[in-house]
């Protein structure tokens, strides 16, 4: 196995970006940070392949410190496997652990350390045992990917969908700190959210369900040259259970159709079954799953 790490955003762009299309939903993260990466400095980010003995990519890293590592296997042991040896119920079966070992190592060498890993579960726990030995690392957030091709019929509430407007900057900011909180995510200041959420008005991309008062939102993030990425979907607790949610993510996954896109996505918290039936029942369903793992100490 051979390490090779890029500093020419283009030329990385070039080798792995059909790899990454294959399988456009899974890596649609990294798809859209390398296809906007003009936008942003690449001084401080990790952009690497490993390569087997005939030169073939067999595994994809991109860190945009300071987030986490994303990883993309491509090989055929991909896909959901048995959590790793520090989870209970792990078993060996017998899936390819060398390029996470390669990539470990060289790490190492070169003194990156990702705080986390996020990516496809099977390969996330591999690549966290081979960082942490027996620690394996923590476990933060066990996601399902889900993908829509068609909108399915559901019961619409009562109430109306319509885009974002500057006076919803009143309460916008809010409630996106309130999803970081209840995802366990990272969060902005006040100020930082109204600078971030005020760039989408007028790009009809952020969505609010009305009901007599705001009730509900959902934002078309980021986008892959096929697929749009539904995030931001955040129900007030005094609202929720009233369909306000599954309605403006439906009318915020029609609008990325309209557009020409072929294909939603987003991702779920594997723990929140209700969060999950509310994808479900717009047609939404699971591709695979992704953990995020945070790792405690350096290499």
């Amino acid at each position: 196995m051979k390490f090779n790490r890029y500093t020419d955003v283009e030329l990385f762009k070039n080798d792995v970006i059909d790899i990454l299309l294959e399988d456009e939903v899974q890596n649609n993260l990294p798809v859209s940070i390398i296809m906007n990466s003009s936008k942003y400095s690449a001084d401080n980010w990790l952009l690497a392949t490993v390569t087997d003995d005939n030169g073939v990519i067999v595994l994809v890293a991109v860190c945009t410190l300071p987030f986490n590592l994303l990883l993309y296997e491509c090989v055929s042991c991909q896909g959901d496997t048995p959590p790793g040896r520090n989870v209970p119920g792990y078993t060996d079966v017998g899936h390819d652990t060398v390029p996470c070992h390669t990539l470990v190592s060289e790490l190492k060498r070169i003194n990156f350390i990702p705080p986390g890993v996020l990516a496809e579960s099977g390969v996330a726990r591999r690549f966290a045992d081979a960082y942490c030995g027996d620690n394996g690392g923590k476990l933060k957030m066990t996601m399902k990917l889900m993908k829509l091709d068609q909108i399915a019929d559901y019961k619409q509430p009562p109430g109306f969908c319509r885009v974002l407007t500057e006076e919803d900057l009143s309460f916008t900011p809010s409630w996106e700190h309130a999803f970081c909180v209840d995802c366990d995510l990272p969060h902005y200041t006040y100020a930082e959210n109204y600078d971030r959420i005020k760039t989408r008005v007028g790009n009809n991309t952020h969505f609010i369900w009305e009901d007599g008062e705001p009730v509900a939102q959902a934002v078309h993030g980021r986008n892959t040259p096929s697929g749009a990425v539904i995030s931001w979907v955040y129900t007030p607790p005094l609202h929720r259970g009233k369909g306000y949610a599954t309605a403006v993510v439906a009318e915020v996954s029609k609008s990325a159709f309209e557009s020409g896109k072929k294909f939603c996505c987003l991702y779920a918290d594997a723990a929140n079954p209700a969060s999950c039936a509310v994808y479900h029942k717009l047609g939404y369903y699971d591709v695979c799953t992704f953990d995020e793992i945070k790792f405690d100490t350096g290499l």
